[in-house]
C-alpha cells in the first residue's frame, strides 16, 4: 500500500510541474493574466482532478459526475491547464489563452469551454453555484460530489456568507470549499485589506465542517478530501494553506504577480526554476 501511495504522490507531482509549467508558457504567450493565485492553487486542483474527481472527458456532461467550480475565476489559467491534460480538448489549445477567437478567455465560460462547469469572474459567486448544483444532486438522488475553490481575498464578498449560511442550512454535506489561503490579493495583505480571520472558527460558526492542510503538500491534502467525503449532514472547508506564486522563486510571496504576466525573460527563468529547460 505504502508503494503505492507513493507513486500516487509522484504521479501527482509530476502532473503538479506540468500544470504550472503550462501556466507560465500560457501567460508569457498572451501577455496578460494571473499567475499568483494560478501557482498557489496548483497542488489543490491537481489532487482533485487527477485523483479525487469522477469525470468523463469523453462525456462532459455525464450527469454523474463529479463539478468543480472555479469561485476564484481569475486563476483560469489554472482550470485550463487541468482540463487540457485531462483530455477536455488538445493541450495545444492552451496557448491560445486572452486571444481574439480563443474559448480559453481570461475567465472560463462554461458555453464555450468543455470541463468547465460556470462561468466565473465576478467574486464571491462561486459557492452560491456550487450550492445550487448540489442541492440538485440531492433533489435529483446523484450521489455526486461539487467541491469550489475559494480565494482568501473572495472571502471578502457577503455572498459568500449568505451561501456558506444556507449550505448548512440545507444539510448539504455533498458539498466541499476549499480556501486557497495565500495571504494576499490584489491590494495586498488580505489581513490588512480587509481580515476573515478567524477562518475556521467562523466557518464553524456558519455550520460546517472544518479541516485545515498544507495545501501543497498532495498527503495532506488527499487526506483532507477523503475526509471531507465522509462528512455527514454538514458541508466541509477545507482551509488550504499556500503561497502565492508557488514554484517560480520571483514570484513567491509577491503581491506585484497577483495579475501581472511574466516577459519572454522571465517565463524562460521561471520555467528553468521548474526544471524543463
Amino acid at each position: 500500500m505504502n508503494q503505492e501511495v507513493e507513486k500516487l504522490i509522484k504521479y501527482l507531482e509530476e502532473k503538479a510541474r506540468c500544470l504550472r509549467c503550462h501556466i507560465i508558457r500560457m501567460l508569457a504567450e498572451a501577455g496578460s493574466g494571473h499567475p499568483g493565485g494560478s501557482l498557489s492553487a496548483v497542488e489543490i486542483v491537481t489532487a482533485l482532478y487527477f485523483h479525487v474527481l469522477r469525470l468523463d472527458p469523453r462525456n462532459p456532461s455525464w450527469p454523474d459526475r463529479d463539478r468543480f467550480v472555479l469561485s476564484k475565476g481569475h486563476a483560469a489559467p489554472l482550470l485550463y491547464a487541468a482540463l487540457a491534460e485531462k483530455g477536455f480538448f488538445p493541450v495545444e489549445e492552451l496557448l491560445t489563452l486572452r486571444k481574439l477567437g480563443s474559448r480559453l478567455q481570461g475567465h472560463p465560460d462554461l458555453r464555450k469551454v468543455p470541463g468547465v462547469e460556470a462561468s466565473t469572474g465576478s467574486l464571491g459567486q462561486g459557492l452560491s453555484i456550487g450550492l445550487g448544483i448540489a442541492l440538485a444532486g440531492k433533489i435529483d438522488r446523484k450521489n455526486y460530489r461539487v467541491y469550489v475553490l475559494l480565494g482568501d481575498g473572495e472571502i471578502q464578498e457577503g455572498q459568500v456568507w449568505e451561501a456558506a449560511m444556507a449550505a448548512a442550512h440545507y444539510r448539504a454535506d455533498n458539498l466541499t470549499a476549499i480556501v486557497d489561503y495565500n495571504g494576499l490579493q490584489i491590494d495586498g495583505p488580505v489581513a490588512e485589506v480587509l481580515s476573515p480571520l478567524p477562518l475556521a472558527e467562523k466557518w464553524r460558526s456558519f455550520g460546517w465542517e472544518v479541516r485545515e492542510s498544507d495545501g501543497h503538500n498532495f498527503r495532506e491534502l488527499l487526506e483532507a478530501f477523503s475526509w471531507a467525503a465522509r462528512v455527514q449532514g454538514k458541508p466541509s472547508l477545507v482551509i488550504a494553506r499556500t503561497v502565492k506564486g508557488k514554484g517560480v522563486p520571483f514570484m513567491e510571496n509577491a503581491v506585484d504577480w497577483h495579475g501581472k504576466a511574466p516577459t519572454k525573460e522571465q517565463a524562460e527563468e521561471a520555467l528553468a526554476a521548474l526544471k524543463v529547460l
